[in-house]
């Protein structure tokens, strides 16, 4: 057997303690990229746990939304069918024609074209803008969160010696009338919208004159949910 020298000995102990050396610098490393992925993680859930927080404290707000809609919605209708009172009058639209739809959720002011526009017009008269700043200090006043449609119809009667297309184009430039003189009078872009339906929509027959006065028509529509 051969003896084992001083040198090989050094030899053996230098390997050795260059092995340790090397396995704290690799541990020390697992460590670092261990900790990196900790943090990583820890804030992925401080994000998820405050967007959660976040998204259960606007789903109980817009719960007590709805809710308070509801409430004012059936306070209207139980005012009209058991008190007899006139919807103009419980919904504070006072002379105008108003409908209130508990089913859908919706106030609805109809305003008749002879009031807005002349025949085959999208430009407001200048006498509609004193009806349509009345709504929107009721709008202002009582419905201030709510959103709001502003919707154009036509009757049936195909355009004929006008610049419109058609009647979607007709309704549609008529409801964007509406709508910019009640945006330019306080309503904010965020809470309505226009919407064009042409003669879809009809509320009487097109076979009279008197039907398609009553299809001509631009309707504020305010969701109450």
């Amino acid at each position: 057997m051969q003896t084992v020298t001083k040198k090989t000995i050094l030899l053996l102990m230098a390997f050795a303690a260059t092995a340790f050396i090397t396995g704290c610098t690799n541990w020390k490393k697992s460590y670092t990229a261990m900790n990196v992925e900790h943090q990583n993680l820890k804030g992925l859930y401080d994000n998820c746990r405050e967007t959660l927080q976040a998204s259960t404290g606007e789903q109980a707000a817009m719960a007590a939304k709805l809710a308070e809609g509801e409430q004012t919605i059936d306070e209207m209708r139980k005012q009209i069918e058991e008190r007899n009172q006139a919807p103009g009058e419980v919904t504070g639209f006072g002379d105008y024609q108003v409908d209130v739809d508990s089913v859908a959720g919706t106030v609805t002011v109809t305003l008749p074209n002879t009031i807005l526009f002349s025949s085959g017009k999208a430009t407001l008269k200048q006498s509609a803008k004193t009806d349509l700043n009345h709504i929107v200090s009721v709008l202002n006043e009582k419905y201030s969160s709510k959103l709001i449609d502003v919707v154009g119809h036509t009757d049936s009667d195909p355009i004929k010696k006008s610049q419109w297309k058609d009647n979607w184009e007709l309704s549609s430039q008529r409801a964007l009338s509406v709508l910019r003189q009640l945006n330019s009078n306080g309503i904010p872009d965020d809470r309505i919208r226009a919407v064009g339906c042409g003669q879809g929509r009809a509320i009487a027959s097109n076979s009279s004159s008197s039907g398609k006065a009553r299809n001509r028509r631009v309707e504020i529509v305010v969701h109450m949910r």
